[in-house]
């Protein structure tokens, strides 16, 4: 019984990942994770402009960062990590894959050492944080549940604001354009009263460029290249 669970919950992830990114996709992400590090080496280090700042592209070979929007959602996070001196939450496993996290990461579904394993819709922690990162978490949110609720990402991040930040605090989330219809209407709507909104579009293999927000609403996801086109950056400042 226990092998069929299993066999059955294999076949609904793949079911899943080809709903998602495509069948081609599970031919070409082996590929691309094999040979990764022999790419990565011959990778020209490139940079990008975000609010007239400049940063570098991100290469790694977990989770195929350099061919995907990672190479960018990862150097523009490390710039707010850089840039505060408080107590940091991280919404969302990613950034302990790559460097040696000393912060706290809130993952309901990612068993790990160190991994506070709550739902973040109901995360109470007794003291508060300065600032909160999320990198491509938050348009899973409610969406890949088995059970949709498409509330459920503006509850968790008012959750975030009401009971997890300091005052004079601030939120960083980024995420896909055009992976969530119900993501996409919330940023077009700005439901979650960000501050700030920012978008960042891919326009050649290695080339990403800062756009206005009615241009990045009408981008694709895995369209014309793999995985995010376009990365959605919504900052958060607590009075």
């Amino acid at each position: 019984m226990m092998k069929k669970h299993l066999y059955n919950t294999k076949i609904s992830k793949i079911n899943w990942f080809i709903k998602r990114f495509g069948f081609m996709e599970i031919i070409k992400k082996p590929i691309r994770k094999l040979f990764g590090p022999f790419i990565i080496t011959f990778l020209p280090r490139k940079k990008f402009i975000l609010n007239n700042k400049q940063y570098k592209l991100f290469y790694h070979n977990y989770n195929i960062a350099w061919a995907n929007e990672r190479c960018v959602e990862i150097p523009i996070i490390l710039g707010f990590i850089k840039d505060n001196n408080g107590k940091i939450l991280e919404v969302g496993n990613v950034l302990s894959h790559y460097f040696n996290a000393d912060w706290d990461i809130l993952d309901k579904f990612e068993k790990k050492s160190g991994v506070i394993n709550e739902d973040a819709n109901q995360f109470n922690p007794k003291s508060k944080y300065d600032l909160i990162i999320s990198i491509s978490t938050f348009e899973h949110i409610g969406f890949d549940d088995e059970l949709r609720n498409k509330q459920k990402i503006i509850n968790t991040f008012n959750n975030l604001k009401n009971n997890c930040l300091n005052k004079k605090g601030k939120i960083i989330i980024t995420s896909p354009i055009g992976y969530n219809p119900e993501m996409d209407s919330a940023i077009l709507n700005n439901q979650f009263k960000f501050n700030e909104q920012i978008f960042i579009k891919r326009r050649g293999l290695l080339d990403w460029k800062q756009i206005p927000k009615e241009e990045a609403l009408a981008s694709k996801y895995n369209e014309p290249f793999p995985y995010g086109n376009c990365v959605f950056i919504g900052v958060y400042n607590s009075n």
